[in-house]
């Protein structure tokens, strides 16, 4: 089914950058698909236009029905940026019916589900990356789980790379408009599949 009011660009130079370069993920070296990547490239980049809300519960959809067992997610963007809206979206796509609080205080919420579990992180709170290792977030990664990490910057250098990061921004000017861009990269051989999986199918 396709996404409404999503349109794909598949141009680098439409993809707005969020966060410094100096916070882009350290690639996996097993994991590249060829040598330009490890300059610090992702694999593949693309950038979508969420029209409304409803488009955006529709590629959180798209996003949870691509994601397999081990992937990590970075969520970047601004204070308002739509980071847990998307995630909502995505949970209620898995099939949870309950609240979904926005871990700002509690650091993570776990939710468990059939295919996998996933592990909601927010790092907004963070005030270096040594903060990271006292909580023992590490155990999460690596595993059966899909971990969703929002401000992964405030942890930079400490928290595990991604295989997708995800970049929100607003369209127009901040409570104005639910118009939202999106900026998908692949930074893994996993997260190449699973970008492909949400971009080719539209």
């Amino acid at each position: 089914m396709p996404l409404p009011d999503l349109s794909p660009d598949l141009s680098p130079e439409a993809s707005p950058e969020v966060t410094p370069d100096s916070l882009r993920p350290t690639q996996r070296a097993d994991d590249v698909a060829d040598p330009s990547t490890a300059c610090g490239e992702p694999l593949r980049r693309c950038a979508l236009s969420l029209a409304d809300e409803a488009a955006t519960d529709a590629f959180a959809a798209r996003l949870a029905a691509a994601l397999s067992p081990g992937h990590v997610v970075w969520l970047c963007g601004t204070l308002g940026a739509g980071k847990t809206t998307l995630v909502r979206g995505l949970l209620r796509a898995l099939g949870h019916e309950g609240p979904v609080r926005s871990p700002t205080f509690t650091l993570l919420e776990p939710y468990a589900f059939a295919r996998f579990a996933v592990y909601h992180f927010d790092l907004y709170r963070f005030a270096s990356a040594h903060e990271w290792h006292d909580a023992g977030f590490d155990d999460y990664f690596g595993k059966t789980g899909v971990c969703l990490v929002e401000w992964p910057e405030q942890a930079a250098g400490a928290v595990p790379a991604p295989d997708v990061r995800i970049a929100l921004a607003f369209s127009g000017e901040p409570g104005a408009s639910s118009q939202r861009s999106v900026t998908l990269e692949a930074w893994t051989q996993a997260g190449l599949r699973c970008v492909n999986a949400i971009v080719d199918g539209c």
